[in-house]
């Protein structure tokens, strides 16, 4: 083909990866559609992105309306963003190249390590442990999907990514998490507790800060990979710049001019550093809740909220208020034999935050719903429903 954008559509086995090398050998570029997604969205992805052939179980296929490459681009990965409009990120084989031997480097990698995938590589997590493996001459095994059990039963991998809800879930299943040279940690807020957690366990953990647009994580326990640099503006804004950077939204260059100014990829996440020079990263802003005319990260909230023994997961949303405007709601997941209260809750958090930041409104669920990435998805709806009680 050749310069083509193939959309690979197959369940994750030997099959998704033979299918991904044969189009890179071929100079083409590859699309990755999660089998489990819906049709609708399949076909309101393949409209947007106009990949040129779709690889499912039933076969290849042609497909109208084909938009070709540029000339060194490897994966046009699907994000929603902060729109939830399908859009694609590209990614060049440079990219990708300087993402993996940056990782490698930092974490001393190579061929004697053998990777664990079990993350969806749809996403970019995913995939770059693939790109990893692949690049350092290292192995890498694929699940079809998390399975704690498959898991404790891999002991031959010793090098694995994953997002905050999978550890808590390997910890909780008493799996060994001390084998692993390296347990690389993201897609969404580290809660501290989980980290300390994990460490007096044995595991060995990295918290990881990036996205699609950054061929995934780009800072590691604050501090950035070896050729990338960070930038905070005076409003808190995080901007990146490096060779792992995008190239672009693809067929949106408006889009992309919005977010790619002068070598520095302009990210919707606030931050500061540290005293010690290290990123701490404090939430997106376009999820900032607006309360009385006062702005509330909802990420900063959530992560203090996990420090309570009677939480053991949490997320934080703005629900509707006739007063406020936007009230400040707690999605809580209780400890194991704890009933978390909204008081009591509250006072926690205006102990350490400005009051203003305390959760008004209390959701308790057996589990956070979250997407193929670990992220919290659906909180609006909970958050306004008839289950948040007030404190």
């Amino acid at each position: 083909m050749g310069e083509a954008l193939v959309a690979v559509r197959l369940p994750f086995d030997a099959a998704f990866t033979t299918t991904i090398d044969a189009a890179w050998e071929a100079g083409d570029a590859v699309l990755p559609i999660h089998p489990d997604l819906p049709d609708p969205e399949v076909e309101a992805l393949l409209a947007a992105l106009r990949p040129g052939f779709l690889v499912d179980a039933s076969g290849i296929h042609r497909l109208p309306g084909a938009e070709a490459v540029e000339p060194g681009t490897a994966l046009v990965v699907p994000t929603s963003g902060s729109t939830g409009r399908p859009k694609g990120v590209v990614l060049t084989h440079d990219n990708l190249s300087a993402s993996a031997l940056a990782t490698a480097t930092r974490l001393e990698l190579g061929e004697g390590d053998r990777w664990l995938c079990c993350v969806p590589p749809s996403h970019i997590a995913g995939l770059m442990v693939l790109v990893r493996a692949r690049l350092t001459g290292a192995d890498a095994v694929l699940h079809p999907r998390f399975d704690p059990a498959a898991i404790a039963g891999e002991e031959s991998t010793n090098v694995v990514s994953l997002v905050p809800t999978m550890l808590r879930r390997l910890l909780e299943a008493g799996v060994d998490v001390a084998r692993f040279r390296w347990i690389l940690l993201g897609g969404g807020p580290v809660p501290a507790a989980l980290v300390v957690a994990a460490t007096e366990a044995g595991a060995r953990v990295v918290a990881t800060y990036g996205m699609t647009e950054t061929c995934g994580g780009v800072v590691y326990d604050g501090v950035p990979l070896p050729g990338v640099r960070v930038a905070v503006g005076e409003d808190g804004s995080i901007a990146l710049s490096g060779p792992m950077v995008m190239s672009g939204y693809r067929l949106r260059p408006d889009e992309t001019a919005a977010v790619l100014r002068d070598g520095w990829f302009h990210t919707s996440d606030a931050g500061e550093v540290d005293p010690s020079g290290r990123l701490r990263v404090l939430g997106r802003r376009d999820d900032l809740i607006i309360t009385g005319g006062q702005k509330v990260l909802p990420a900063e909230v959530a992560s203090l909220l996990m420090e309570h023994p009677d939480v053991a997961d949490a997320a934080v949303a703005g629900r509707p208020d006739d007063q406020w405007g936007q009230a400040v709601a707690a999605v809580v997941v209780p400890a194991p034999g704890s009933v978390p209260t909204p008081a009591a809750l509250r006072a926690f958090v205006a102990e350490r935050l400005a009051p203003y930041k305390a959760p008004r409104y209390l959701v308790i669920v057996e589990e956070l719903p979250r997407g193929p990435t670990g992220k919290p998805v659906g909180l609006d709806a909970l958050v306004a429903g008839p289950s948040a009680v007030s404190s």
